[in-house]
């Protein structure tokens, strides 16, 4: 299975993440090295487009733990989600919208 961009998904769904600013290995919101999971940006009913454009990042559990209990921390990582999708997909804030329904950036 892949995107529509050609990028292999794995068994989950999942293309790489586009996300990446520390290593793999390591908590995208404190750089904790350790235990991780996988959180996708953009949930409900865009959670598949998520996985599929690689838009998801790792967190450790206390940092998962707050981005689901902080309405300001979803806000701005979906804001990073967004612009780093921009930017990676060379798409416009209209590509994104039809994508995902919405615009964060320019909220």
């Amino acid at each position: 299975m892949r995107n529509e961009y050609g990028v292999k998904l794995d068994k989950n769904g999942y293309a790489p993440s586009i996300m990446h600013i520390f290593a793999d290995d390591a908590c995208f919101n404190c750089e904790a090295i350790g235990d991780l999971c996988r959180h996708e940006i953009f949930n409900g009913s865009e959670r598949e487009r998520s996985k599929a454009y690689g838009l998801w990042v790792n967190l450790c559990p206390r940092c998962h733990m707050d981005i689901h209990n902080d309405a300001e921390l979803r806000r701005q990582l979906k804001v990073t989600g967004e612009m780093c999708a921009l930017n990676w997909y060379d798409w416009t804030i209209e590509d994104f919208r039809e994508r995902f329904g919405k615009n964060y950036v320019e909220e």
